[in-house]
């Protein structure tokens, strides 16, 4: 592997102005990075990666790499990228596990943080670096969210989350499972018992419905519960996805990888429209996924999926999707998948005066992160819906920063009192 991993890094022009770094979300130095692995100095190489994204490790295998830093290497006009992911990979799963993390024993501040996900995992690390005391109410048994619930293990081990729990424990983080705040414990509560500042973190849980007749039948499922375990679904032989996102790429890979005979996405546009990169579209050609385009669903049967075929036309004003005249159709299948994005859960809303959210249920931050109410801090898919991985980790870095102002704040006025 180390011998491969070389010769992808020596495929690097070493550019005076690498573009890659700018088209990665959180400018990742790497050329820098390269650089260090080339001499021999892995460790150093990890330590920068770990500083500028607590998860490069995890960003390094799920990031679209094809539309940010591998999209941008001035290599891919002519001929293949460097493989900037699979180089970043090697260098930070190797240090993960022997980084030199240590907190500073200075700090006063107890911080709670709701959710561990990819920006409740930043938060934490970052403040218990700076000697926070960190506390992560998570809802499930694991951390990690919608990493370790919500992408296939075939894309993102799960030991990798693992890995990063143990050094969270490390530095003195108190790990919380199964707390559903807002059910069981309030942010009102959480003041009550010491905690300085709250960050919630908590992501987009709830499916988004097409809302169309047939979607409560007893073989209709949304996306993201069926990620959380497919092991107990029974999907039979002949399975339709419905989806254009990575999402559902995942879902129809995994529907193979458990066994169904036949897995189709359906589409209501063409491959140029979809939101998944053509990485993920490719290999889920390569897993055996078929794809029904320009057909939209009109109702969900005992039988299967009614659609009515659409196409793209031209107005005055643009391209437009219509919908063909008595073009309705029956796809025979066994089950449904819907994976049509998804929104927040309410749970912290309902019970939690001042924290004000926007029309889709977002909390609504400024750009430091700050909700409406004093103390509460937000990042991550809460805020901005479904996004990327980095950045979420991009966003929590910024306002990791504020919260430990906000802390400093608090205290230095405890003392002027």
């Amino acid at each position: 592997m180390a011998e491969h991993i070389i010769d992808k890094a020596n495929k690097c022009l070493q550019c005076k102005n690498p573009r890659c770094e700018k088209g990665c979300p959180i400018n990742t130095p790497i050329k820098e990075m390269i650089n260090l692995l080339l001499e021999g100095d892995i460790i150093t190489a990890g330590e920068m990666l770990f500083k500028n994204n607590p998860l490069s490790v995890i960003c390094s295998l799920v990031c679209p790499h094809e539309r940010q830093c591998e999209g941008h290497c001035i290599k891919g006009i002519k001929s293949s990228p460097v493989k900037i992911g699979d180089i970043e990979n090697y260098i930070s799963d190797y240090s993960l596990d022997i980084l030199d993390l240590k907190a500073n024993n200075n700090k006063q501040g107890n911080v709670g943080i709701i959710g561990s996900g990819p920006a409740g995992i930043t938060i934490a690390l970052i403040l218990a670096l700076k000697g926070y005391s960190v506390t992560i109410f998570e809802s499930k048994e694991k951390i990690g969210g919608m990493l370790r619930y919500g992408i296939p293990e075939f894309r993102l081990p799960k030991d990798i989350l693992d890995r990063i729990k143990s050094r969270l424990i490390e530095l003195g983080v108190e790990i919380r499972p199964n707390i559903l705040v807002g059910s069981k414990i309030t942010v009102d509560e959480l003041f009550r018992d010491g905690f300085d500042a709250i960050f919630i973190g908590t992501g987009v849980w709830q499916p988004k419905k097409l809302n169309i007749k047939g979607e409560s039948l007893g073989h209709v499922h949304f996306a993201i519960d069926y990620l959380k375990n497919p092991n107990v679904y029974k999907l039979g032989d002949k399975v339709c996805v419905i989806g254009a996102g990575n999402v559902a790429m995942d879902v129809a890979r995994t529907a193979v990888r458990k066994g169904a005979k036949e897995v189709t996405i359906m589409y209501r546009r063409g491959f140029e429209n979809m939101t998944a990169t053509n990485h993920e579209i490719e290999y889920a050609k390569l897993d055996g996924v078929k794809f029904q385009l320009y057909k939209s669903p009109v109702e969900i049967t005992k039988e299967g999926l009614v659609y009515s075929e659409t196409e793209i036309i031209e107005t005055e004003d643009g391209k437009r999707l219509i919908t063909k005249d008595d073009s309705e159709k029956l796809f025979n299948c066994d089950s449904v998948i819907v994976a049509v994005s998804q929104g927040p859960r309410t749970n912290i809303i309902s019970t939690t005066k001042g924290i004000e959210v926007n029309k889709k249920g977002l909390v609504i931050v400024d750009k430091d992160g700050r909700t409406t109410k004093e103390g509460i801090f937000a990042s991550g898919d809460v805020v901005t819906g479904a996004k990327t991985v980095v950045e979420a980790v991009k966003y929590s870095k910024h306002i990791a920063e504020t919260i430990d102002e906000y802390v400093k704040w608090k205290y230095n006025k405890k003392q002027i009192k």
